[in-house]
């Protein structure tokens, strides 16, 4: 009987088009087949369902106003279909595909194009968003809708999701999700948290977008194994932490951005610590960043190298020596091992020297990594006419950078 609704489906949509009617007269539970062909959106899906294309080239194509597919049901599935053509109202939230106060949904290997947001979860729990290609509409990035958006939305699975060209993936009021294996690209936030809990960013690899990963006003959050690379220009930074508590920031690769980790004012609930280690931090602008007052970090196991300035602290007021660090590795650290345990004889000290300059007048900063302030930092070592700043201590340096850190 199934299959034969599905054959009187077919019928229907390649004939009139009119994929709604084939929706509301399918029974619920049903699986419709998609062949190849274009399909009219928008639609909206009601009732449990599976939509399955046969390929991509099974395309459910929007109206280019409003959403394209919008599902208010549980136990819903949509694969492998291309879908496009949304609106372009931001305040309506245009999208490819919008799941609202929905449950065990699935969105899983489609392909979203010409959509201004991607896929929209408006209180949506325990759903799977996996495989799919999300690219927007082509808008200055400021202009352009989120990739994917949760929204008030638990305990969801996003994995091996592929964006290009949107503006952000963002997780706001969304606890307890696993964020595992995406790849995003030439967008604006790979990944942006507010006000969230318990989720878990894994092996996931962000590059050339304005911002790395950003944690707001958020804590009890695993992020391990991610690569972060070339989040460059005035915004541009690896990993960041804003009020945030309680973090684990464990095995992530942060190369090639202007700030590697930002840190500031994290963490923020009193008797709290954030616990990164075994990150590789190499060759950034800044390795970490300190902005405001952030106090009782822990930094271990660390491989900090290449970076212009290992460590800088903009609140020329604000002492970071609360911040525990030992045993990371140091690209400049100066000392021996001489009993060759693997740990320097001294301690590793981070100072400012002339580049505390740019921290009284920050128009100062045009020098920023140029030989004049090299060669003022040389003298400063020499002959100090000054006390420099102790910025940290590490009391137990690696010499070596291991073999284990991130992926």
């Amino acid at each position: 009987m199934k299959a034969l609704l599905a054959l009187f489906a077919f019928a229907i949509v390649l004939n009139a088009n009119i994929l709604q009617d084939t929706i509301d007269k399918a029974k619920s539970g049903s699986k419709l087949q998609l062949p190849n062909g274009i399909y009219r959106g928008n639609v909206i899906i009601n009732k449990p369902l599976i939509i399955e294309g046969q390929s991509k080239k099974a395309i459910i194509e929007g109206d280019g106003k409003g959403t394209v597919i919008t599902i208010t049901s549980p136990f819903v599935t949509i694969k492998n279909l291309t879908i496009r053509h949304s609106g372009a109202e931001h305040e309506r939230v245009d999208a490819g595909i919008t799941i609202k106060k929905a449950h065990h949904c699935n969105i899983i290997d489609c392909h979203l194009e010409d959509v201004l947001f991607g896929i929209d979860l408006q209180e949506v729990r325990d759903s799977n968003i996996s495989g799919n290609f999300v690219t927007s509409k082509p808008f200055e990035l400021g202009l352009r809708g989120d990739a994917i958006r949760l929204w008030y939305s638990v305990d969801n699975t996003l994995t091996h999701n592929h964006i290009t060209k949107s503006r952000d993936f963002v997780v706001w009021y969304s606890h307890g999700n696993l964020i595992e294996n995406n790849y995003g690209e030439y967008g604006r936030y790979s990944l942006h948290f507010m006000y969230t809990g318990k989720n878990i960013v894994k092996n996931n690899t962000f590059k050339h977008n304005s911002v790395g990963i950003f944690f707001m006003y958020s804590k009890d959050t695993i992020a391990t194994g991610n690569v972060v690379e070339n989040s460059i220009g005035t915004t541009g930074l690896g990993i960041g932490l804003k009020d945030c508590s309680n973090y684990t920031i464990k095995g992530n690769k942060i190369l090639y951005n202007a700030r590697g980790l930002y840190i500031d004012r994290s963490p923020f609930e009193p008797g709290t610590k954030n616990y990164i280690s075994d990150n590789l931090i190499l060759y950034n602008s800044e390795g970490v960043h300190f902005h405001s007052l952030s106090l009782h970090n822990v930094f271990k196991g660390n491989a900090i190298k290449g970076n212009i300035d290992s460590v800088v602290n903009d609140s020329y007021n604000t002492k970071i020596t609360e911040n525990e660090w030992d045993g990371n590795y140091w690209g400049d650290y100066e000392g021996f091992d001489r009993d060759r345990d693997g740990v320097g004889d001294t301690p590793h000290r981070v100072y400012y020297y002339a580049d505390k300059i740019w921290m009284l007048n920050p128009n100062a900063k045009f020098f920023y990594g140029s030989p004049v302030i090299s060669i003022l930092n040389f003298m400063a070592k020499v002959a100090p006419i000054s006390e420099p700043v102790v910025l940290l201590t590490d009391k137990h340096p690696k010499i070596t950078e291991g073999k284990h850190y991130g992926r």
